[in-house]
């Protein structure tokens, strides 16, 4: 069962999505997971692996939100995505 609690805004943190040009501001594990899943330049890497476990646990309530955050960044910096906090 999903906690709702988890859903809730973590400090933002906007990504340049080089591939697209985007920018994508994620503030929630919600959106976190969103963009690892769908928005992701790539699919494998140490770092983007703990960030998608990471998620999955923030979802169960096993992990604080704040962490969430953390991983995507590091899995960022992984993946040469630009940071801007």
């Amino acid at each position: 069962m999903l906690k709702r609690d988890t859903l809730r805004p973590f400090p933002a943190v906007t990504l340049v999505m080089q591939s697209t040009g985007e920018y994508r501001r994620v503030n929630s594990v919600q959106a976190a997971t969103e963009t690892l899943l769908e928005h992701w330049p790539i699919d494998d890497g140490e770092e983007y692996l703990t960030a998608i476990r990471i998620c999955l646990d923030a979802m169960m309530g096993t992990i604080r939100p704040d962490a969430v955050r953390e991983a995507l960044i590091k899995a960022a910096e992984e993946a040469g995505v630009p940071v801007m906090q």
